[in-house]
């Protein structure tokens, strides 16, 4: 989503939680869908927790859903200054850059050395080469903030303490695996021990 994007790369520049991100969410946004990844669950429970009406606690559960082992290529369009910031944020973070839980933490870091490119946004993602090893084994989808298509509601519309969000339009296509350039990964996971 584009408010989670927004959120990591606050993070990364060390912003507040009640700070202003007009300038993240001004950015046009892109992802191309390397792996999709598996839906898993994750069990949550909680004692105590204050009844709505302050007179009683109780326990809670909750079921909350995430993506498992998927790879997103995501592009950011805008201004030359700001996204040069964040290449730098990403690479050097002052706040730990996980994704949605602290316990989910990105692996590999969200920061792609050659990341800073200067080309249009849609032709940036189609030319990266595929974050997995060899080629695709099917096609990819290539989402792209536009001025029509698909209606989503998750453009920041305000600082992230008061979680307010608008609808922003997302056009999809799907790129063919062959259409992917070959590389090897552009990370390495290093084992410590």
């Amino acid at each position: 989503t584009k408010s989670g994007v927004a959120g990591l790369l606050a993070a990364a520049l060390g912003r507040d939680r009640r700070e202003d991100v007009s300038d993240l969410a001004a950015l046009r946004m892109g992802v191309r869908v390397d792996r999709k990844g598996v839906l898993k669950v994750d069990y949550q429970t909680a004692q105590g927790v204050l009844a709505a009406d302050l007179k009683a606690k109780r326990d809670v559960q909750s079921w909350r859903y995430f993506l498992s082992d998927a790879a997103f290529l995501v592009g950011l369009e805008g201004d030359e200054g700001l996204l040069g910031e964040l290449h730098d944020a990403l690479k050097n973070p002052r706040f730990p850059l996980y994704l949605g839980r602290k316990g989910y933490v990105p692996s590999p870091p969200p920061y792609l050395p050659d990341g800073l490119l200067e080309a249009p946004l849609a032709e940036a993602l189609k030319a990266y080469p595929y974050l997995g090893r060899g080629r695709p084994q099917g096609d990819l989808l290539l989402a792209l903030e536009a001025e029509e298509g698909r209606l989503v509601y998750d453009q920041p519309a305000g600082p992230f303490s008061e979680r307010r969000f608008a609808a922003r339009y997302v056009r999809e296509e799907v790129l063919p695996k062959e259409a992917v350039p070959e590389g090897p990964p552009r990370w390495e996971v290093a084992h410590v021990g």
